[in-house]
């Protein structure tokens, strides 16, 4: 103890004007348990300022090659603040805890016929930080019998990389399926690509921050030997900090820096009332960034036709949390999605009535399926991921920022004003609005986008809404980029009469009007969630909707008709 008053007496004297702040979530119950953090420093720290951290009794548990500034330890939780005030420290937060969140998918957004012409994201590599994948899988072969899982790791500390929960292996074959399995009925919408495993969620789909950015780390270390190009994270978390302070949102921007096309789940919170706002700002982390494109889920209503198709209601739905961006960037079917089976996996034991008959695609009828179905953001997320490996191929000197605004320029934007859903085992329903917040751009079309000529010149960073001294809303580019009505949102289908947004939208409570209803959407309320116990609520407390259980690491959601 006399050490650690000396440290705090040095600290004092020095002054604590440099110091840095600790996320509102941490909370202090047992000052002596030990806890994990993420600890941002002003600059790569020196031996002096690591030597005052681990003074406190602080153990140095991971660092990073590609983020310098960050590093993560482990210390009684009673010491946290004072690392905080260490100058040189930025901000300390949590170890939180992520979690996860198709015959019909290739042909209603148009990259069956795409990979028909030659467009398979043949020499692309994308890197999928999911629960791992079952790299033997015939889907994920190429026609000599190689793997097209090139390359895998674990970061959950358990040094097994295959596919425990059945999550990870889902989301690559709809990134990446040759449908092997199925004589061709189950392909992914990039079936030539290349998959990086990088292993972040244990056997029943949890993992943390740490393991994330040690992922992101690693991904950008090998991106130059894999050609990554794209990366997946049908996974996340509440939203705690701004984007400029939360560990994920500045991990992905990392990889955006270095040419890596991010591409995230905007969540499966769109149910989600909690707060009175009807499922409005649920977005989750790092889906918050505006760097990255993050992705709502669509229902094909079990045709390949577009025009019937409708929200999931189960979507979630921007602005965001604390920074109000306009979430999410465009939204890709999400719901029945047909992939890959991995036999004995948590979600198989879980849900064997997903399984789909193997005589739906010409097996016998007594053989093991090769193929189940889940419901979700998670798996919009692929298919946006998957075309935009199909850019990249036609295009590599394509940038994210233009990937990003070509698949939101060419997105669909033909929604009714509303629609309504109705749970078959509770019986509520959800009404939806196609909203900018809750269908982003509009619907991905892989064809329009492959066969535009458009390349953006600026940063494509999500916009900001903000409200205007005339009463309306307005959406603003920090960067002055070119979201305006000719380029991703149009009168007609964001901000016009249909959409009669009033004077205090987001900013106080006050009402959003749609035709004759009205819905409440109060930022007071929204920003009441920040750092409480009503975080891991949104996430848990599912019980309607959520596949019959409130468990937190359930990842399907019950599929909408």
């Amino acid at each position: 103890m006399k050490r650690i008053f000396q440290l705090a007496l040095a600290i004092s004297v020095a002054g604590i004007a440099f110091a840095g702040q600790v996320s509102p979530d941490f909370k202090v119950t047992n000052p002596f348990a030990p806890v994990t953090i993420v600890v941002q420093f002003s600059t790569p720290p020196g031996a002096a300022i690591l030597g005052q951290v681990t003074s406190t009794g602080a153990s140095t548990k991971q660092q990073f090659k590609h983020f310098p500034k960050f590093q993560v330890f482990t210390v009684p939780a009673g010491l946290v603040n004072l690392i905080a005030q260490i100058p040189g420290v930025k901000y300390v937060s949590p170890n939180r805890p992520v979690k996860k969140h198709l015959d019909l998918t290739t042909a209603t957004v148009g990259s069956a016929i795409a990979n028909l012409n030659g467009w398979t994201g043949q020499g692309i590599g994308v890197a999928v930080l999911d629960s791992g994948i079952d790299y033997n899988n015939a889907d994920l072969k190429t026609s000599s019998g190689a793997s097209r899982v090139v390359y895998s790791q674990d970061f959950t500390g358990e040094n097994n990389t295959m596919d425990l929960f059945g999550h990870g292996s889902h989301v690559a074959g709809i990134i990446g399926g040759n449908g092997a399995n199925s004589g061709g009925k189950y392909h992914g919408i990039a079936p030539g690509v290349n998959l990086i495993n990088l292993r972040v969620l244990d056997e029943n789909g949890a993992g943390s921050d740490a393991a994330v950015i040690a992922a992101i780390d690693q991904a950008i270390e090998l991106q130059a030997t894999y050609n990554i190009r794209v990366m997946n994270l049908s996974l996340g978390r509440p939203i705690y900090d701004d984007v400029t302070s939360d560990p994920l949102c500045l991990a992905v921007e990392s990889a955006y820096q270095a040419g890596i096309v991010v591409v995230v789940a905007a969540g499966n919170d769109g149910r989600d009332n909690s707060a009175g706002n009807q499922g409005y700002g649920t977005i989750n982390s790092p889906g918050d960034d505006p760097l990255v494109i993050t992705v709502g889920a669509m229902k094909t209503e079990g045709t390949t036709d577009r025009g019937d198709d409708l929200i999931a209601s189960y979507s979630s739905k921007g602005p965001t949390l604390i920074d109000h961006f306009v979430k999410p960037d465009l939204v890709a079917p999400g719901n029945i999605i047909s992939s890959l089976r991995v036999p004995g996996s948590t979600l198989d034991v879980q849900n064997p009535g997903n399984q789909i008959n193997p005589t739906v695609y010409g097996a016998p009828a007594n053989s093991p399926s090769a193929y189940i179905s889940m419901n979700g953001t998670s798996m919009a997320t692929p298919v946006v991921a998957g075309a935009a490996a199909l850019l990249l191929q036609q295009n590599p000197a394509m940038t994210p920022d233009q990937v990003k605004a070509r698949l939101m320029l060419t997105a669909s934007k033909s929604f009714p004003v509303f629609s309504i859903a109705t749970d078959a085992t509770t019986g509520i329903s959800y009404t939806s609005y196609y909203d900018a917040f809750t269908v982003g751009a509009g619907y991905l079309d892989v064809q329009a986008a492959l066969n535009s000529t458009a390349l953006s010149t600026g940063v494509a960073i999500s916009p900001v809404v903000i409200f205007n001294a005339n009463g309306s809303l307005s959406m603003v580019s920090p960067d002055q980029f070119a979201w305006d009505d000719q380029f991703a949102w149009d009168d007609q289908f964001a901000w016009d009469d249909q959409f009669a947004w009033d004077d205090s939208t987001v900013f106080g409570a006050s009402t959003v009007v749609n035709g004759s209803n009205v819905l409440m959407l109060s930022s007071s309320s929204i920003m009441a969630q920040k750092g409480t116990a009503g975080c891991s609520a949104i996430w848990s407390s599912k019980s309607s909707w959520d596949n019959g259980t409130t468990s937190s690491t359930s990842t399907l959601v019950k599929g909408e008709k």
